[in-house]
């Protein structure tokens, strides 16, 4: 089990905010920290921490040259999502991530453009790809969920979705959405899930409060899975020491 740090870009700052309560209608995004410092604090801390393949994700429009600084602080430890596409993932890659992180252009409509995933693969190659199956649950199952998770797709996280798509990425990037940024506990049911289909590296973000979580996580992926934790920290205003996040995981 590895600790996967995120860097997320809300309107040009580093915030850790509930995904979920993106672009809803008459809603306001629920922001739970707003950082005094930029991208690249975090990502020279991490790059110090010897963390590698945290996520820098870009939360709509305004968000590249922060995400860019961070990659260029940290060339090869990073990876980025949040607006990639078959146009863009080079440029971001030549900026240092590691990876670029795909969902929305992949899933549309509610289904896989398989012809958008192997154009992507095809100019990158596999090995450069993550693939964010990020979920929520609906009727007992969990479905990937697109738009900054406002979006149901009709791809259901089961054994064989997760075989078909090992075969066009690297890893694979999973948020539990709907206990994402509420700082209430994991998807514990999604966690087994997952530790028992994935084949690739797996990071799970969502929920993740305490070291007492942290350690139930670990129990029930068995190891397998690497894991998030974001706005329990204390290096983005929770309660959760960051530094025995690090040690622990390592």
């Amino acid at each position: 089990m590895e600790f996967r740090p995120c860097i997320d870009i809300h309107q040009g700052k580093v915030k850790q905010i509930v995904g979920a309560t993106l672009n809803q209608e008459n809603k306001e995004v629920i922001e739970n920290y707003v950082s005094t410092y930029d991208s690249s604090y975090y990502a020279d801390m991490f790059k110090k921490d010897e963390l590698r393949g945290g996520h820098v994700i870009m939360l709509g429009d305004g968000n590249r040259d922060a995400a860019i600084k961070a990659l260029q602080t940290y060339p090869g430890g990073l990876q980025v999502g949040g607006g990639i596409n078959v146009d863009n993932a080079e440029e971001f890659l030549a900026a240092g991530a590691s990876h670029v992180i795909v969902t929305s252009y992949i899933f549309q409509d509610g289904e896989l453009h398989m012809d958008r995933l192997r154009g992507l693969v095809d100019k990158i190659g596999k090995d450069r790809l993550v693939i964010d199956l990020s979920c929520k649950q609906k009727n007992g199952k969990w479905y990937v969920v697109t738009d900054k998770w406002t979006k149901f797709s009709n791809i259901e996280i089961s054994q064989s979705t997760i075989r078909d798509m090992e075969q066009y990425c690297d890893e694979f990037l999973i948020h539990a959405a709907d206990v994402e940024g509420k700082r209430g506990g994991i998807a514990g049911k999604l966690v087994e899930l997952l530790a028992d289909y994935v084949m690739i590296p797996t990071t799970y973000a969502g929920g993740v409060r305490s070291m007492e979580d942290l350690q139930l996580f670990e129990q029930l992926s068995e190891g397998k899975l690497n894991v998030t934790v974001g706005s329990a920290l204390d290096i983005f205003g929770g309660d959760l020491s960051y530094q025995k996040v690090v040690e622990y995981c390592k």
